[in-house]
């Protein structure tokens, strides 16, 4: 029987639309602790987003090029199941923080991403953005080039409601992550968008 994806929708910056997330079957939700992002978050709007969740709904923190001392302060502060790191970290300062842990890959440039720089990463998330860059922007990469990393992996880049369905049928991610596909502004997530993307998902 067809596996359905895992569903994680990233960039919350409110409880009611982390509610709606998981009452609509998303598996997780991202916080986004990135200053420069439209969507990023206090640690105390993140508490309550947390505090708005589900038993078993789970939640990541993203970072990227964070001072280790801000991760571990907000690692500590909210209840984080996943740090995820976007930047140009190391996989040696992933693992110092004793998390599991997701690597963001920059799947825009035109070279072959190197999936053995991370050998500690408990999965990969095959992002649109180029190297140096932040997700989040609605472009996907050219699922053509997709070679799938030898341990567990998230696509992400440009999923929409209008897209999902022949994502999931084409590449049969073992979990996607979405943010602007499923919002009516930055940060501000649509009920509609997130229901009709879920949906596609688990049909696809």
């Amino acid at each position: 029987m067809k596996r359905h994806p895992r569903i994680k929708i990233c960039g919350i910056t409110r409880p009611e639309d982390a509610r709606r997330a998981a009452e609509l079957g998303a598996d997780a939700i991202g916080l986004v602790f990135v200053e420069r992002s439209p969507r990023c978050v206090t640690v105390e709007v993140a508490r309550e987003i947390c505090r708005a969740l589900p038993p078993l709904v789970g939640a990541v923190g993203l970072f990227m090029d964070a001072e280790p001392e801000r991760v571990r302060s907000i690692a500590g502060a909210v209840p984080l199941n996943w740090l995820q790191f976007h930047g140009s970290e190391s996989d040696a300062y992933c693992r110092a923080f004793s998390r599991p842990w997701i690597k963001a890959v920059p799947m825009g440039d035109t070279q072959r991403p190197d999936f053995s720089a991370w050998p500690g990463a408990d999965a990969l998330l095959l992002d649109a953005h180029e190297a140096g860059g932040l997700g989040g922007t609605g472009r996907r990469f050219d699922w053509q080039r997709l070679s799938r990393p030898d341990r567990p992996w998230i696509l992400a880049g440009g999923l929409n409601p209008e897209n999902v369905r022949e994502a999931v049928e084409r590449l049969d991610p073992p979990a996607i992550d979405v943010s602007s596909g499923v919002e009516s502004s930055p940060g501000i997530k649509d009920g509609n968008l997130m229901s009709r993307l879920i949906e596609g998902a688990r049909n696809g």
